[in-house]
Protein backbone atom coordinates (compact mmCIF):
# COMPACT_ATOMS: atom_id res chain seq x y z
CA UNK A 1 0.00 0.00 0.00
CA UNK A 2 1.26 3.67 -1.06
CA UNK A 3 2.26 5.80 1.83
CA UNK A 4 3.30 9.09 3.01
CA UNK A 5 7.44 10.00 2.76
CA UNK A 6 7.95 13.36 3.18
CA UNK A 7 5.78 16.55 3.69
CA UNK A 8 5.85 19.91 2.72
CA UNK A 9 4.61 23.90 3.74
CA UNK A 10 5.34 26.86 2.24
CA UNK A 11 5.16 29.99 4.43
CA UNK A 12 6.04 32.38 2.11
CA UNK A 13 4.61 32.00 -1.45
CA UNK A 14 7.52 31.30 -3.95
CA UNK A 15 10.54 30.57 -1.36
CA UNK A 16 11.66 27.84 0.86
CA UNK A 17 10.01 25.12 1.68
CA UNK A 18 9.40 23.78 5.32
CA UNK A 19 9.88 20.10 5.92
CA UNK A 20 7.23 18.53 7.98
CA UNK A 21 6.53 15.46 9.93
CA UNK A 22 2.61 16.00 10.04
CA UNK A 23 0.42 18.91 8.33
CA UNK A 24 -2.89 20.36 9.70
CA UNK A 25 -5.55 19.46 6.53
CA UNK A 26 -8.38 22.17 6.92
CA UNK A 27 -11.74 22.06 5.95
CA UNK A 28 -11.43 24.27 3.30
CA UNK A 29 -8.90 22.43 1.54
CA UNK A 30 -5.42 23.70 2.69
CA UNK A 31 -2.60 23.45 5.00
CA UNK A 32 -2.24 25.32 7.68
CA UNK A 33 0.99 27.73 7.68
CA UNK A 34 1.22 27.30 3.84
CA UNK A 35 1.58 30.00 1.74
CA UNK A 36 0.40 32.47 4.91
CA UNK A 37 2.83 35.99 3.78
CA UNK A 38 3.87 36.90 -0.01
CA UNK A 39 6.05 39.46 -1.78
CA UNK A 40 3.30 41.84 -4.05
CA UNK A 41 4.32 44.26 -6.38
CA UNK A 42 3.27 47.57 -5.26
CA UNK A 43 1.24 48.00 -8.98
CA UNK A 44 -0.63 44.77 -7.97
CA UNK A 45 -4.28 46.11 -7.81
CA UNK A 46 -4.96 43.51 -4.93
CA UNK A 47 -5.90 44.24 -1.53
CA UNK A 48 -3.06 42.33 1.22
CA UNK A 49 -5.35 40.07 2.15
CA UNK A 50 -6.80 39.21 -1.19
CA UNK A 51 -5.73 35.98 -3.79
CA UNK A 52 -3.63 37.06 -6.39
CA UNK A 53 -1.74 34.92 -9.33
CA UNK A 54 1.64 34.30 -8.88
CA UNK A 55 2.92 36.88 -11.30
CA UNK A 56 2.07 39.44 -9.01
CA UNK A 57 4.82 38.25 -6.64
CA UNK A 58 8.10 37.55 -6.48
CA UNK A 59 8.58 33.99 -6.72
CA UNK A 60 10.65 31.48 -8.31
CA UNK A 61 8.90 31.95 -11.50
CA UNK A 62 9.94 35.20 -12.07
CA UNK A 63 13.13 35.26 -9.59
CA UNK A 64 14.92 31.66 -9.60
CA UNK A 65 17.98 33.51 -8.02
CA UNK A 66 15.36 33.41 -4.58
CA UNK A 67 16.62 29.73 -4.26
CA UNK A 68 19.55 30.43 -2.34
CA UNK A 69 17.79 32.23 0.09
CA UNK A 70 16.78 30.27 3.48
CA UNK A 71 13.23 30.82 5.19
CA UNK A 72 13.10 30.04 8.57
CA UNK A 73 9.30 31.01 9.73
CA UNK A 74 8.07 31.43 13.58
CA UNK A 75 4.17 30.44 13.38
CA UNK A 76 3.71 31.14 16.89
CA UNK A 77 5.70 34.41 17.33
CA UNK A 78 4.96 35.29 13.84
CA UNK A 79 8.74 36.33 13.08
CA UNK A 80 10.51 35.84 9.52
CA UNK A 81 14.17 34.91 9.32
CA UNK A 82 16.06 34.84 5.81
CA UNK A 83 19.47 34.18 5.86
CA UNK A 84 21.91 33.41 2.47
CA UNK A 85 24.63 30.75 2.75
CA UNK A 86 24.56 31.65 6.26
CA UNK A 87 24.80 34.79 6.90
CA UNK A 88 21.22 36.67 8.32
CA UNK A 89 20.03 39.52 6.22
CA UNK A 90 17.02 40.16 8.39
CA UNK A 91 15.36 38.64 11.46
CA UNK A 92 11.81 40.53 12.14
CA UNK A 93 8.61 40.55 13.88
CA UNK A 94 5.36 40.58 11.50
CA UNK A 95 4.55 44.11 12.68
CA UNK A 96 4.45 47.74 10.51
CA UNK A 97 8.33 48.07 11.03
CA UNK A 98 9.48 44.79 10.45
CA UNK A 99 7.34 44.18 7.62
CA UNK A 100 8.91 46.92 5.95
CA UNK A 101 12.43 45.45 6.94
CA UNK A 102 11.76 42.56 5.76
CA UNK A 103 10.43 43.87 2.08
CA UNK A 104 13.29 45.86 1.80
CA UNK A 105 16.05 43.25 2.31
CA UNK A 106 14.37 40.80 -0.41
CA UNK A 107 13.93 44.08 -2.88
CA UNK A 108 18.36 44.74 -2.31
CA UNK A 109 18.88 40.98 -2.52
CA UNK A 110 16.56 40.61 -5.78
CA UNK A 111 18.02 43.91 -7.50
CA UNK A 112 21.38 42.24 -7.55
CA UNK A 113 20.56 39.56 -9.75
CA UNK A 114 20.55 38.93 -13.24
CA UNK A 115 16.95 37.68 -13.78
CA UNK A 116 14.30 39.50 -11.96
CA UNK A 117 11.09 41.45 -12.46
CA UNK A 118 11.99 44.38 -10.78
CA UNK A 119 14.52 46.42 -12.32
CA UNK A 120 12.71 46.98 -15.45
CA UNK A 121 9.46 47.57 -13.62
CA UNK A 122 10.24 50.08 -10.90
CA UNK A 123 6.37 50.68 -10.72
CA UNK A 124 6.27 47.29 -8.68
CA UNK A 125 8.57 48.76 -5.92
CA UNK A 126 8.11 48.81 -3.34
CA UNK A 127 7.62 45.50 -2.36
CA UNK A 128 4.67 44.66 0.40
CA UNK A 129 4.99 42.06 2.33
CA UNK A 130 1.38 40.32 2.86
CA UNK A 131 -0.74 37.87 5.11
CA UNK A 132 -1.41 37.29 8.11
CA UNK A 133 1.09 34.88 8.25
CA UNK A 134 -1.96 32.25 9.95
CA UNK A 135 -4.35 32.15 6.96
CA UNK A 136 -3.33 29.91 3.89
CA UNK A 137 -4.30 31.98 1.10
CA UNK A 138 -1.59 32.69 -1.82
CA UNK A 139 -1.85 28.89 -3.62
CA UNK A 140 -1.24 29.05 -6.85
CA UNK A 141 -5.17 28.26 -7.48
CA UNK A 142 -7.27 30.69 -5.91
CA UNK A 143 -9.61 27.53 -4.55
CA UNK A 144 -6.17 26.12 -2.53
CA UNK A 145 -5.85 22.81 -3.43
CA UNK A 146 -3.05 20.65 -1.63
CA UNK A 147 -0.55 18.93 -4.53
CA UNK A 148 0.88 15.04 -3.96
CA UNK A 149 3.42 13.49 -6.47
CA UNK A 150 5.00 10.18 -5.98
CA UNK A 151 8.61 8.84 -5.97
CA UNK A 152 8.34 7.02 -8.49
CA UNK A 153 6.82 9.51 -11.11
CA UNK A 154 9.71 11.92 -9.71
CA UNK A 155 11.60 8.94 -10.97
CA UNK A 156 10.30 8.53 -14.15
CA UNK A 157 12.02 12.12 -15.10
CA UNK A 158 15.01 12.46 -13.22
CA UNK A 159 16.03 9.18 -15.38
CA UNK A 160 15.37 11.30 -18.93
CA UNK A 161 16.61 14.26 -17.97
CA UNK A 162 19.69 12.52 -16.76
CA UNK A 163 19.82 13.62 -13.04
CA UNK A 164 18.95 10.28 -10.84
CA UNK A 165 18.70 12.76 -7.84
CA UNK A 166 16.06 14.76 -9.04
CA UNK A 167 15.62 17.00 -6.27
CA UNK A 168 11.23 16.78 -5.72
CA UNK A 169 11.55 20.18 -4.40
CA UNK A 170 11.57 21.72 -8.18
CA UNK A 171 7.56 20.64 -8.07
CA UNK A 172 6.99 22.09 -4.42
CA UNK A 173 4.20 19.32 -3.58
CA UNK A 174 2.46 19.23 -0.29
CA UNK A 175 2.48 15.37 0.16
CA UNK A 176 4.66 13.49 -1.02
CA UNK A 177 4.13 9.54 -1.28
CA UNK A 178 5.61 5.80 -2.41
CA UNK A 179 4.62 2.22 -3.36
CA UNK A 180 2.74 3.62 -6.70
CA UNK A 181 4.47 3.10 -10.27
CA UNK A 182 4.90 5.68 -12.25
CA UNK A 183 2.24 8.33 -12.94
CA UNK A 184 -0.04 6.26 -11.37
CA UNK A 185 -1.65 8.88 -9.46
CA UNK A 186 -2.88 10.73 -12.51
CA UNK A 187 -5.17 7.99 -12.60
CA UNK A 188 -6.83 9.60 -9.67
CA UNK A 189 -8.24 12.23 -10.52
CA UNK A 190 -11.83 12.32 -10.22
CA UNK A 191 -11.53 10.05 -7.23
CA UNK A 192 -11.54 10.03 -3.72
CA UNK A 193 -9.04 8.92 -1.55
CA UNK A 194 -7.78 8.49 2.16
CA UNK A 195 -4.85 9.58 3.86
CA UNK A 196 -4.30 9.88 7.31
CA UNK A 197 -7.41 10.84 8.73
CA UNK A 198 -8.29 13.06 5.82
CA UNK A 199 -10.55 12.36 2.66
CA UNK A 200 -9.73 14.08 -0.51
CA UNK A 201 -11.32 14.47 -4.02
CA UNK A 202 -8.87 14.49 -6.52
CA UNK A 203 -9.29 17.63 -8.79
CA UNK A 204 -6.41 18.08 -11.53
CA UNK A 205 -3.63 17.10 -13.13
CA UNK A 206 -1.14 19.76 -12.10
CA UNK A 207 0.12 21.81 -14.97
CA UNK A 208 3.83 22.91 -14.08
CA UNK A 209 5.40 26.29 -14.92
CA UNK A 210 9.44 27.51 -15.27
CA UNK A 211 9.85 27.17 -11.49
CA UNK A 212 10.23 23.36 -12.01
CA UNK A 213 13.41 24.30 -14.68
CA UNK A 214 15.15 26.13 -11.54
CA UNK A 215 17.95 24.14 -9.32
CA UNK A 216 16.29 24.47 -5.66
CA UNK A 217 19.57 24.49 -4.23
CA UNK A 218 21.34 27.04 -6.89
CA UNK A 219 18.76 28.73 -8.10
CA UNK A 220 20.14 28.48 -11.96
CA UNK A 221 17.74 27.26 -14.62
CA UNK A 222 19.58 24.02 -15.40
CA UNK A 223 16.82 21.32 -16.38
CA UNK A 224 13.96 21.28 -19.26
CA UNK A 225 11.39 20.34 -17.11
CA UNK A 226 8.96 21.43 -19.14
CA UNK A 227 9.62 20.17 -22.31
CA UNK A 228 10.46 16.99 -20.96
CA UNK A 229 7.10 16.51 -19.63
CA UNK A 230 5.51 17.01 -23.10
CA UNK A 231 7.73 15.33 -25.20
CA UNK A 232 9.38 12.45 -23.17
CA UNK A 233 5.65 11.72 -21.59
CA UNK A 234 3.62 12.72 -24.26
CA UNK A 235 1.59 15.22 -22.15
CA UNK A 236 -0.20 17.71 -24.20
CA UNK A 237 0.29 20.25 -21.58
CA UNK A 238 3.37 19.74 -18.95
CA UNK A 239 1.88 18.08 -16.00
CA UNK A 240 3.12 16.55 -12.61
CA UNK A 241 1.54 15.90 -9.36
CA UNK A 242 -2.09 16.23 -8.47
CA UNK A 243 -4.43 18.83 -7.30
CA UNK A 244 -6.66 18.06 -4.24
CA UNK A 245 -9.41 19.31 -1.80
CA UNK A 246 -10.39 18.40 1.34
CA UNK A 247 -13.55 16.10 1.27
CA UNK A 248 -15.64 16.44 4.67
CA UNK A 249 -13.66 17.18 7.53
CA UNK A 250 -9.88 17.91 7.61
CA UNK A 251 -7.32 16.51 10.36
CA UNK A 252 -3.92 15.34 10.23
CA UNK A 253 -1.57 13.92 8.27
CA UNK A 254 1.65 12.50 8.69
CA UNK A 255 5.02 10.59 7.30
CA UNK A 256 4.50 7.29 7.41
CA UNK A 257 0.77 7.25 6.78
CA UNK A 258 -1.31 5.16 4.39
CA UNK A 259 -2.47 5.99 1.27
CA UNK A 260 -6.08 4.42 0.00
CA UNK A 261 -8.94 4.59 -2.90
CA UNK A 262 -11.94 5.08 -1.14
CA UNK A 263 -14.06 4.47 -4.91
Amino acid sequence: MPQVVALYRYPVKGFTAEPCEVVDVLEEGRIAGDRVLGFRFADSGAIDDAWSTKHEFIALVNTPGIARLQLRFDHKALSLCISLDGTVLVNEALDEKGRKKIAAAIENYVLELDENPLTSHPERLPLRLVGDGVTPRYQDNEAGQITLHSRASLAAVGTVVGDNDLSELRFRSNIVIDGLDAWEEQSWVGRKIRIGQVNFDVAMPKTRCLVTQANPSSGIRDLPILKTLTHAFSQEKPTFAIAMITSGAGGQVQVGDKVSLLD
